[in-house]
Parts: C-alpha cells; structure tokens; sequence
C-alpha cells in the first residue's frame, strides 16, 4: 500500500482532491478531499472515507446516516494530484438529500433534481440547522431572516447571540420551563449562525466536548488558565 500512496504528489498539499462518480451510470455525485490517512483508510477497507475540512477530521462517508459509498475503482490523473473513485452509492450522496451534489445550474440558479430522503433524518437537528444556514448565506436578504443577519455582519450577530443568552438567562430566573426552552433554541440557533459565518461545524464542538470527557472539569478549567 505505500507504494500506491507513494504515487501521489503530496507536495503540492496534503490534501488530494476525490472526485466521486456513481459506478453504474458515470453521474458524478460529490467531490471531497483524502489525506494520506483517509486514502489508506479508504483503499485498505474499499469504504470512502475523507478528510472533512469544516470538521477537521477523518470522516467515513455515511458514518451517521448509513449511506455509504462503496469503491469499486480508483485512478489517478495525469499529474498525481487528483483522484476519481468509481462508486456503489448506498442512499443520497447530498447532505441536502439529493442523490447528487450538482443538482444547480449556475446561470439560471435552476434546481435539477429532488430531494430523496430528509436531511434531518441523515444528519439530525442541529447539523441540519448548521447545513440549512450556510446555504442562506447566498439567499435573499429581503426573503431570509438568517441571510439578512449575515448580511448585517460580526456586530449584528453577536448582538443577538448576547440577547438570546440573557432573555434564556431571565427565563431561568423565572423558573418558566417552557419559555427556557423556547429561548435555549434561539440561543441555539443565533450561536449557530455565528459558527456558519465562521464556518465552524458543529462537529468540532462535539470533538471539543468529547475531548473533556477524559479529563475532570477542574483540570480542563486549569489547562485553559495555564
């Protein structure tokens, strides 16, 4: 298997760019990225794993939603530095629920295709949430609230993160249950366009939470003060 990795030109990044095409009919459903690690990861288990560069992490393609991508073959181009994987995709390749991610058409903005299967179902609540907000970042500010609080930029959006934390705050005072949970889904939401306009996904804050499970809260609060 060195040999095989050994081919590639990983001195032009480390990352390599994969695109991914159905095996059956050549539709081209997704491109991503693999580094060394998910390359070896993919060709040992013929599985698609990528490196995931808003998670910052290994991720098996399907790992949560069970859609899985299969490799029946993989080819390199003429320059080492971009593979095409020949796949049996299991489900949709979309996060959307899409069977294929080019489903737009740039000039006329025309979708192409339907959504098969609910992206809440492949990817939970939140994730979707984050999903649905990173694409109202090219919405109509005049039609999309969260497009208009993007547009209003880094003041607006962290004032309203401020809000939501104290009106969450004063409903804990109350002790309304059912205003605190109203409030903790605003909060949620207005941390989360926060995270997309810096395009942080929530992944990493799961990573980050699941990191401090190895160690007490007074140790993780003393190696933040170090």
């Amino acid at each position: 298997m060195q040999n095989i990795l050994n081919r590639i030109d990983w001195q032009k990044s480390n990352l390599l760019p994969v695109v991914v095409q159905d095996v059956e009919n050549s539709e081209v459903l997704m491109m991503a990225y693999m580094d060394k690690e998910a390359l070896e990861l993919s060709l040992s288990t013929k599985i698609a794993h990528y490196f995931s560069r808003s998670k910052q992490r290994i991720w098996k393609k399907g790992e949560s939603s069970g859609h899985i991508q299969k490799i029946h073959s993989f080819h390199i181009d003429c320059d080492n530095d971009t593979l095409l994987i020949k796949v049996t995709q299991l489900g949709v390749a979309c996060h959307t629920g899409r069977r294929s991610c080019f489903f737009t058409e740039l000039e006329s903005g025309e979708i192409s295709s339907e959504v098969e299967v609910s992206s809440e179902s492949l990817y939970g609540v939140i994730d979707t949430l984050y999903h649905t907000i990173q694409d109202r970042k090219n919405a109509d500010p005049s039609t999309s609230w969260t497009a208009k609080l993007l547009s209003k930029g880094d003041n607006t959006i962290l004032k309203k993160v401020v809000e939501e934390a104290g009106e969450f705050s004063f409903a804990y005072k109350d002790d309304d249950e059912g205003e605190m949970i109203y409030e903790a889904a605003d909060l949620t939401y207005h941390v989360l366009v926060a995270l997309a306009a810096k395009n942080i996904s929530p992944d990493r804050i799961k990573q980050e939470l699941a990191r401090r499970f190895n160690m007490s809260g007074i140790a993780e609060k003393n190696s933040r003060d170090n």
